[in-house]
């Protein structure tokens, strides 16, 4: 009995610095998720800004000035705000399979959080590239 219980200690003080190893990744992924969620707002609010310093300066001038709007950046930054949620909720599930994984010695590799916010990522930049370049067409 004395021999599994030093056994279970010395492989519980062995996995201390894996254990926090996962801790830092889930809070990068945490940090991540809020500045996507960020972003998000950021870009959903921005025509809203925009007309309001208009009012604001008494320069109406300014809303002629910017490209018509479509309303896709509202939906691109509810878009993100989504993905920073669904991020954080993802990061805690992967970090407690990976605390279970490294308690049984079991640990495997998975890309898959990596994956689905490369795509996100990628797809939302597209969105914005194209969403700009027409913006630009529209106002020559």
């Amino acid at each position: 009995m004395l021999k599994i219980l030093e056994k279970k200690k010395t492989i519980v003080v062995r996995n201390r610095r894996v254990h926090m190893a996962n801790e830092r990744t889930f809070l990068a992924w945490i940090r991540t998720s809020i500045g996507v969620m960020a972003f998000g707002f950021v870009v959903e609010r921005f025509a809203l800004f925009i007309k309001q310093m208009s009012y604001l300066l008494g320069n109406s001038n300014i809303i002629n000035v910017l490209p018509p709007s479509h309303g896709y950046s509202a939906i691109a930054g509810i878009f993100l705000v989504g993905l920073g949620a669904l991020m954080n909720v993802l990061a805690f599930i992967g970090y407690k399979k990976v605390e279970k994984q490294i308690d049984e010695d079991t640990y495997q590799h998975s890309s898959k959080l990596n994956l689905l916010l490369t795509i996100s990522v990628l797809a939302v930049g597209i969105f914005l590239l194209i969403y700009l370049i027409q913006s630009k067409l529209v106002s020559l």
